[in-house]
C-alpha cells in the first residue's frame, strides 16, 4: 500500500520555500530610489513653502541616497503645481510639498481637472501659527479691549488678509463670527503687502504667520493680541492664544506637508516617510525651522491622512457658512 504521508523531507522543503518566498519577493522590488527626487512647491521662491522644502531637501537627500530638486510651479493658489504632481508617475521621484491652500482650493476653485483627496499623504512637516496684529495705536491692549473698540464703532472698521481665502482670511472670519464683529474684509496679494497697511491704522487688524510678524511685534510697530494656534509660540511668549483669550474655535494654523501622487506603492511612501523622520531630528534642521517661528511636526503617514481629513471638513465647513468664493 502507497504511503499517503508526506515525507519529513518533503515537509521541511515546503517550509524552507515558503521562508524564502519574501525574501525573494522583497529582492525583486525595485531599489528606490535610483535617481533624484523632484519636490514641486505650489507657490513661488521665497514663500514658506518654499522655505519649508529647501531646509530638508539637502538632508533628507544625504539620508536616500540621492539628490532633491526643488521645483517652483506656481499659480491658481497652488493648483497648477498640485496637478502637475497628481498626472506623475507614482514611482516617488515626483513629490508635492503643499500647505494649508491643499484642504482650501476644493472648496473654492472651480475646473479642477484632479481630485486634492486622492494625494497619498507622506507627512505633516510644519506648523506655523499665525498671530491677530493691530496697530500700537488700536484702542484696546488685549482682545477684549479690541471686541470693545470694534463694537463701539459700529461696522464702519475693516480688516485685512493675504487674499480671500488664505488662512489669513479664514482665522478672520472664524473670529468676526466668534466675536460677534462685522467688519470689511480688504483682500492684499500676498503677506507682506498687508502689515504696512496695519501699522499705519488703514485697516483694524491682520492675522499674519508669525514669522512675518514677530520682529514688527518686538520693535513695537506692531501690537499682538492673540495666537490662532493651540499654543502659545516661543517667539511672542507673552501673546495669548484665542483659547485663552476665550475664543477656543479660533485655530488656524498654516502648515506643510508631503503628499505622494496617487497611487503611490506603501514602500515608496515609507521609504520617504523615514528620509523626514531622519532629517527633522537633525539639530541644524531643528535650529533653521525655529528661526523661521515653525513648529516641526513630522507626523507619520496615517496621522497626517487623519489631519488633512480632519481640515477638509473643518476648512469646507467654513467656507460654506461664510460663503467665501474666489473670483
Amino acid at each position: 500500500m502507497m504511503n499517503s504521508r508526506p515525507s519529513r523531507r518533503g515537509l521541511m522543503a515546503g517550509a524552507a520555500a515558503s521562508l524564502a518566498a519574501p525574501r525573494l519577493a522583497r529582492a525583486q522590488e525595485p531599489r528606490y530610489p535610483t535617481q533624484s527626487i523632484r519636490f514641486v512647491s505650489p507657490y513661488p521662491p521665497g514663500g514658506g513653502t518654499d522655505v519649508t522644502a529647501r531646509i530638508i531637501s539637502p538632508a533628507m537627500g544625504e539620508f536616500l541616497g540621492q539628490p532633491i530638486v526643488v521645483d517652483n510651479r506656481p499659480g491658481a493658489a497652488g493648483a497648477i503645481g498640485a496637478a502637475e504632481v497628481a498626472r506623475a508617475a507614482p514611482d516617488g521621484y515626483t513629490v508635492l510639498v503643499d500647505a494649508l491652500g491643499h484642504v482650501v482650493n476644493p472648496f473654492v476653485l472651480r475646473g479642477l481637472n484632479f481630485d486634492y483627496a486622492s494625494f497619498v499623504p507622506v507627512s505633516q512637516l510644519t506648523l506655523l501659527a499665525q498671530a491677530m496684529v493691530t496697530s500700537p495705536n488700536t484702542p484696546g491692549n488685549d482682545l477684549a479691549g479690541f471686541i470693545a473698540y470694534a463694537k463701539s464703532r459700529g461696522g464702519s472698521l475693516a480688516y485685512a488678509s493675504s487674499g480671500t481665502a488664505t488662512g489669513s482670511q479664514l482665522a478672520s472670519v472664524l473670529f468676526l463670527r466668534e466675536a460677534g464683529l462685522d467688519l470689511v474684509h480688504v483682500p492684499y496679494r500676498g503677506g507682506s503687502a498687508v502689515l504696512p497697511d496695519v501699522i499705519s491704522g488703514n485697516v483694524a487688524f491682520a492675522f499674519s504667520t508669525v514669522n512675518t510678524a514677530t520682529n514688527l511685534v518686538r520693535d513695537g510697530r506692531l501690537k499682538a493680541l492673540a495666537i490662532a494656534s493651540d499654543q502659545r509660540v516661543a517667539a511672542l511668549p507673552n501673546v495669548p492664544t484665542m483659547a485663552e483669550a476665550g475664543f477656543p474655535a479660533v485655530v488656524v494654523d498654516e502648515w506643510n506637508g508631503m503628499f505622494c501622487p496617487p497611487g503611490t506603492p506603501r514602500r515608496i511612501v515609507d521609504r520617504l516617510y523615514a528620509g523626514v523622520r531622519h532629517t527633522l531630528q537633525i539639530q541644524a534642521v531643528k535650529d533653521r525651522f525655529a528661526a523661521t517661528g515653525a513648529r516641526i511636526v513630522g507626523s507619520n503617514p496615517e496621522e497626517f491622512a487623519r489631519f488633512v481629513a480632519e481640515r477638509l471638513e473643518a476648512t469646507g465647513r467654513l467656507v460654506r457658512e461664510a460663503q467665501i468664493t474666489v473670483d
